[in-house]
C-alpha cells in the first residue's frame, strides 16, 4: 500500500471534524447572539436614525446561520489537512477572527458602542480576509466557503458605519424604562 491514509480514512476524519466543528461554531454565534437583545427588539437599537438601505430583520439570523455554516465546514477542512504548511498559522487566525466576531454583538447592542464596534467589525474584516488568504494557502475550498463571509462583513461595516455617522450620540441614548402602571 503505497498512501499513508486511504481515500475514506480521510472522508472519515473530515467528517468527524465537521460533527464537531459546524455545530461548535453555530453554538458559538447563537450564544453570542443571545448574550443581547438585538434588532428591532432592543429599544436603544430602534430609537437609532437608521438608514432606509438596510437588511430586513429576518434576514440577519437566516444569513448568520449560513455563515457560521459555511464557516465551520472551512475550520473542518483546514483541520482536516494536517502537515499543511501554513496551517497553523489559519487556525490561529481563524480563532481571533472568531473570537472577534463573537465580540461585536454584545459591544454594539449591549454595550451601545456604536464607533468602538466600527472598528472592531473593520479589524475583524482584516483578519478575516487574511484568515480567507490563510486557508487558501491550505485548502483552496475552505477559502472559498469564507468568501460569502467577507461579502456580508463589507454590508455590516458599511451598515454600521451608517448608523454610526448617523447617531454621533447613539452611546448616550438611554431607552424609555418599562413600567408598569396599575390603575386602583
Amino acid at each position: 500500500m503505497s498512501e499513508i491514509a486511504s481515500k475514506w480514512q480521510l472522508r472519515s476524519g473530515f467528517l468527524r471534524r465537521a460533527v464537531v466543528c459546524v455545530p461548535a461554531i453555530l453554538l458559538l454565534g447563537f450564544t453570542s447572539g443571545q448574550l443581547v437583545v438585538a434588532g428591532d427588539a432592543n429599544g436603544w437599537y430602534r430609537m437609532l436614525d437608521l438608514p432606509a438601505i438596510r437588511p430586513p430583520n429576518w434576514a440577519f439570523p437566516v444569513v448568520w446561520t449560513i455563515l457560521y455554516l459555511m464557516m465551520g465546514f472551512a475550520l473542518a477542512i483546514v483541520l482536516n489537512a494536517r502537515g499543511a504548511r501554513g496551517r497553523g498559522i489559519a487556525i490561529a487566525l481563524f480563532a481571533v477572527q472568531l473570537a472577534m466576531n463573537l465580540v461585536w454583538s454584545p459591544l454594539f447592542f449591549g454595550a451601545h458602542q456604536v464607533t468602538l464596534a466600527l472598528y472592531l467589525i473593520l479589524a475583524l474584516f482584516a483578519t478575516a480576509t487574511a484568515t480567507t488568504f490563510a486557508f487558501g494557502r491550505v485548502r483552496p475550498l475552505a477559502a472559498w466557503l469564507l468568501v460569502p463571509y467577507l461579502v456580508w462583513l463589507v454590508i455590516a461595516s458599511a451598515l454600521n458605519w451608517q448608523i454610526d455617522r448617523r447617531n454621533p450620540d447613539a452611546e448616550t441614548l438611554v431607552p424609555p424604562a418599562h413600567s408598569t402602571q396599575i390603575a386602583l
